[in-house]
């Protein structure tokens, strides 16, 4: 596996577990986090072997509290944490990610687990925005794809009243799927993402999708079509037959696209 320094990544079967490695910062990320994470998705999505993911922080207290800005850099375009990039790539990666929240998922650490697919989270994790408190805000994936999880009036009294919400609470809301005692997390994790590699893959990728597809525009049903319909279609005898008789200069004979 390709050597990080913000992230590990390690490989167990089809599962691939990524772990965003910064404790002491509170799993912060920072620019390079962000390449790194980005550069560890597209690895899993061009990987065929890899049929699921696990997304978490490393020690016991800190998922994610968010981004890291140098204030030095910040109005640089070319400095701007490249973070929608990675939220972008787990929405559309045509495989599931499962966020294991084992601590504190706070502001953009909040988003990430929200545009995973499936969210396991220990007894021990706290959810929580402080955008206004701090005189930021997510005008994309924090908000829509919030609105979504847990209905509109709690995404913004999330957003507005920046409470801490329990383990329990999140799962009640609708924002986490499972809570597990904290030492259980990543085996269940694991073990979630294990029955998922006996899913069909063209299925859950048509499913995620459908699912993005909603708020990703032309985008989304370019990658649909191209990630699923169009890899369908060309494996079907209607595909092979026209194909065929494109090659061969003839008009195209429909028995056959069913033979």
């Amino acid at each position: 596996m390709t050597s990080y320094r913000d992230i590990a990544v390690d490989r167990d079967g089809p599962v691939l577990t990524i772990t965003l490695n910064r404790p002491e910062a509170g799993n912060k990320f920072r620019h390079e986090t962000c390449l790194e994470l980005s550069d560890a998705l597209q690895r899993f999505r061009l990987d065929p072997a890899l049929r699921a993911a696990i997304l978490t922080g490393a020690g016991e207290k800190f998922f994610c509290i968010g981004g890291e800005h140098d204030e030095a850099t910040s109005l640089d375009q070319s400095q701007v944490l490249p973070i929608i990039d990675v939220y972008q790539a787990i929405d559309t990666i045509a495989k599931p990610i499962i966020a294991a929240v084992n601590g504190f998922a706070v502001g953009g650490g909040n988003v990430l687990h929200t545009v995973c697919d499936l969210t396991i989270a220990a007894d021990t994790a706290v959810f929580r925005q402080v955008g206004p408190m701090v005189g930021s805000f997510d005008a994309g994936y924090g908000s829509w794809y919030l609105e979504d999880t847990i209905g509109r009036k709690r995404a913004k009294e999330m957003w507005y009243l920046n409470r801490k919400y329990s383990a329990q609470e999140a799962l009640e809301m609708g924002l986490a799927n499972e809570v597990v005692p904290a030492a259980d997390l990543r085996e269940r994790a694991t073990e979630v993402a294990r029955e998922l590699t006996t899913r069909s893959p063209m299925a859950l990728g048509g499913l995620k999708a459908a699912f993005s597809g909603k708020h990703n525009g032309v985008s989304g049903q370019a990658r649909m079509a191209h990630d699923q319909l169009l890899s369908v279609y060309l494996t079907t005898q209607e595909a092979h037959e026209v194909s065929a008789s494109f090659g061969e200069r003839r008009r195209p004979d429909p028995d056959r696209f069913w033979k």
